[in-house]
């Protein structure tokens, strides 16, 4: 996404605050920005106009006043395009050939691999952050690799929530990459977890359910 001149420079963090913290109204936007509700939505407007931003009812569950409740503002598939994907098609090009000369066992592999950054940050993290639990501390991680990751409490227990996916595009066409980030979140966390969505197959936020149930080791030791 390129922008010229002050007012760009302003829509970019609208855009931006949108990706990393989701769908947001702009009354939430103008405060985490500290703008005026006037200015953010002339660019949230303009963002609209552009066909990067969709308007839409908020998530049911959330407080609500008097009256209907404000729309939230969440990025479109043109709205990602400018952030740190610019060299999606030779990423898919180098998949591709992978795929010619090694085999689905190729893609799988380096897909594996690819996905090791969850292991091998993990501890680390958790070391450094005694005070999160264990979501939190993959949010950090995959925040850390560029996915603005957060977390949801479900009826269930908790959701691994990613705004934005630097391989969405390779992935729409190599879902290895996302079924091997998921296999990883399930071993780091001794559980099974489940992809309800994907940003890769359409949906506006990659999100991974995370069961409150007790892990081996704690069945084990009860």
């Amino acid at each position: 996404m390129e922008f010229t001149g002050t007012d760009e420079t302003t829509r970019q963090r609208v855009a931006r605050s949108i990706l990393t913290n989701g769908p947001s109204t702009a009354a939430a936007l103008a405060e985490r920005l500290d703008l005026t509700p006037a200015a953010v939505r002339r660019h949230l407007d303009q963002l609209l106009d552009e066909g990067r931003v969709v308007a839409r009812d908020p998530r049911p569950g959330g407080s609500r006043g008097r009256g209907r409740p404000a729309k939230e503002f969440a990025l479109t598939e043109t709205g990602r395009d400018g952030f740190d994907q610019q060299y999606d098609d030779l990423a898919a090009d180098a998949l591709r050939f992978l795929a010619e000369t090694g085999g689905d066992d190729a893609v799988r592999e380096f897909a594996r691999r690819r996905a090791t950054f969850v292991e091998e940050r993990f501890d680390t993290v958790m070391a450094d952050h005694p005070d999160l639990g264990p979501a939190h501390v993959l949010a950090k991680v995959f925040s850390d690799e560029g996915y603005a990751a957060s977390v949801r409490e479900s009826p269930v227990g908790e959701q691994l929530c990613q705004q934005h996916c630097p391989v969405s595009h390779v992935a729409h066409e190599f879902p290895q990459l996302c079924e091997e980030e998921t296999a990883a979140i399930s071993r780091v966390l001794d559980r099974h977890v489940q992809r309800l969505a994907t940003i890769a197959h359409g949906d506006g936020v990659c999100t991974t359910c995370i069961p409150d149930t007790p892990t081996k080791k704690e069945q084990v030791t009860t």
